[in-house]
This record gives structure tokens, C-alpha cells and sequence, in this order.
């Protein structure tokens, strides 16, 4: 059952090539714009980690004010 899901997986990605090639699309710009949105989703990808990273820091404590004064009252 597996090897027909493939095949017919294979086939279906065959036919769409195809099918855009008929349509004015060329392999040349279809690689074009994969390498754009890799790149895109390279520099989303890092900005997202960025702020992942300083929202764990505020939530940990971590990023506290220099100055030694806390907004916390001291705890016992």
C-alpha cells in the first residue's frame, strides 16, 4: 500500500511539472523562487529565534535592569 501511495505521489509531481511547463513556466525561474523563499525563510527564521531568545530571558529573570533596583519586592 505503501509503494502505490508513492507512485501515485511521484506521478502527480511528474504531471504538475509538466503542467506548469504548458503553462509559461520555465525549471530555471520555478528554481528561482525556491532559492528566494529559502532565503526568506532563513532570515524569518533567525529574527524568530532572536526574539524567542530575549522573550525566555524575560521570562527566566535573566534580563534584569543593570542598576540593582527591582521593580519585585524582596522575598523571605
Amino acid at each position: 500500500m505503501n509503494y502505490v501511495s508513492l507512485f501515485i505521489s511521484i506521478a502527480a509531481l511528474i504531471v504538475a511539472c509538466i503542467a506548469y511547463q504548458r503553462s509559461g513556466g520555465s525549471i530555471e525561474e520555478m528554481k528561482n523562487k525556491i532559492e528566494e523563499l529559502g532565503i526568506t525563510t532563513e532570515s524569518l527564521r533567525a529574527k524568530t529565534a532572536d526574539l524567542l531568545n530575549t522573550i525566555e530571558k524575560k521570562l527566566r529573570g535573566e534580563d534584569k535592569p543593570s542598576n540593582g533596583s527591582s521593580s519585585e519586592p524582596p522575598q523571605s
